[in-house]
């Protein structure tokens, strides 16, 4: 019994190690890490399969229509409008590139959004933000709205 539980932490000690070591690695690679420039603004699902994206590049905002089997770009809009309509009806405020708040936004219209993820795990299915932002998801669309 007393081996086969020392079995058990050795295996769980080696699987960590491993765990760690292909971490590091892909962290010097620079695998599954944003660089922060694309930033997607908005998202609206029309479909079972379809939805509209408005994503903002460096300092183009575009909307794009997406399927399951192409993605499209629809138009190239004006950075300024999009966040007066977002500040207009109480979305997220007017963000930099970078996902930091304007200097001129007002402290009270800063998104609760989830900061970015720059760890070891950044990108990947064990990044905490993630599936934070997953959740948050799925808490939207059950909404019930009268």
């Amino acid at each position: 019994m007393t081996w086969m539980i020392i079995r058990l932490f050795l295996s769980l000690a080696l699987i960590g190690g491993v765990l760690w070591f292909a971490a590091r690695l892909a962290k010097k690679k620079g695998l599954g890490q944003g660089n922060g420039l694309i930033q997607v603004v908005a998202r609206q699902r029309l479909g079972r399969t379809s939805t509209v994206n408005v994503v903002r590049i460096a300092d183009v905002v575009l909307v794009i229509g997406s399927t399951e089997e192409q993605v499209t770009l629809l138009a190239e809009v004006d950075g300024e409008a999009v966040e007066a309509a977002l500040a207009e009806r109480g979305g997220p405020a007017r963000l930099r590139p970078t996902g930091e708040p304007a200097d001129d936004a007002p402290a009270a219209a800063v998104p609760a959004a989830r900061p970015a993820s720059d760890g070891v795990l950044a990108g990947s299915v064990l990044d905490r933000n993630g599936w934070g932002t997953l959740v948050d998801e799925l808490r939207e669309r059950t909404v019930r709205r009268s």
